[in-house]
């Protein structure tokens, strides 16, 4: 896995996306660049205090042909709500074609924890993640995995 990661490092073109793989880096986590092959898809999940743990998958692809599911944690998007059984506002905008940028934790065949970590100092096991759309400028947009309305369901360290 550590091989394909590389290579999905170098796929970075530019600066900007050095700058964020470093910043990835110094966050915990690892950046993987690709494009959505697979819409974002609503999977169940268990719930904490009450509160459904929720999933979104979708499959990138990176420049090297290496596909990824990607595990998107729902509380984290700013229109997580709780009963709904629908991938929440703004990852219900990812379509297929569209070129993403996720810092996280690579798990074989896929990666997760592309959200913020609560304020946690961020280490390898709890990194400051993220899930940013890639313009077609190569500018990327904001953090689709930032709210922090959720961050009660688990304690401080």
């Amino acid at each position: 896995m550590g091989a394909v990661l590389a290579a999905a490092l170098a796929l970075s073109s530019g600066a900007a996306h050095a700058s964020d793989a470093r910043e990835c880096r110094a966050a915990g986590g690892k950046l993987l660049l690709g494009q959505v092959v697979t819409a974002p898809k609503f999977k169940h999940g268990m719930y904490k205090k009450g509160v459904e743990l929720s999933h979104t998958h979708l499959t990138l692809k990176d420049q090297a042909g290496q596909t990824y599911d990607v595990a998107i944690d729902n509380v984290f998007a700013s229109g997580y709500r709780p009963n709904s059984k629908a991938v929440p506002a703004p990852l219900d905008a990812i379509a297929v074609g569209d070129r993403l940028e996720v810092c996280g934790i690579p798990f074989e065949g896929g990666i997760h924890w592309v959200h913020n970590n609560c304020g946690d100092t961020p280490t390898k096991s709890d990194p400051n993640g993220w899930i940013k759309v890639v313009r077609a400028d190569g500018s990327v947009g904001p953090n689709l995995e930032d709210s922090q309305t959720y961050c009660r369901l688990w304690p401080r360290r």
